[in-house]
């Protein structure tokens, strides 16, 4: 397995949308994908197995000023547990950070261990929680911020 972290192309959208589809209950539209792609303010990071050519996982950010919202983090069910998260959110977190961006916020189901631990891992702190903030099912979404080095939070 030869992972790659890069952006995606127009020609990634198929591969995105099955990611997304296989990853959420409410998947993005096709749409979305395709404005993504030139989106300046946004970016689609992708996770690519250069072995098999298959997308091991995805992640977006959006930027507003110089904070980043990270959205739609998944990877694929067969490459879970390779550290493969870890490292595509720190890839997007640097690029990001080399285009100004210095705190970075995002919600993730109350349930989701696994990704928390992913996120905690990446610098990011729980600082409250959005009740019924997803659905299918219904839960609270814990809101998580990783501040700039050295930046006082009032969390």
């Amino acid at each position: 397995m030869n992972i790659v972290y890069r952006l995606i192309t127009a020609g990634d959208v198929d591969n995105a949308i099955a990611l997304e589809r296989a990853s959420f209950a409410d998947p993005w539209p096709r749409s979305a994908f395709e404005e993504i792609v030139d989106k300046p303010d946004a970016d689609y990071y992708l996770a690519e197995d250069t072995d098999t050519g298959a997308l091991a996982g995805g992640c977006v950010v959006f930027r507003i000023i110089d904070e980043g919202d990270i959205t739609n983090v998944a990877v694929a069910e067969e490459y879970r547990g390779k550290g493969i998260a870890t490292q595509l959110l720190n890839f997007a977190l640097e690029h990001n950070e080399a285009l100004g961006t210095e705190d970075f916020t995002l919600e993730v189901r109350a349930s989701n261990a696994a990704a928390i631990r992913v996120y905690e891992k990446c610098g990011f702190e729980s600082v409250g929680v959005r009740p019924g903030f997803y659905d299918h099912p219904k839960e609270d979404g814990l809101i998580m911020w990783r501040y700039k080095e050295g930046r006082e939070t009032n969390a």
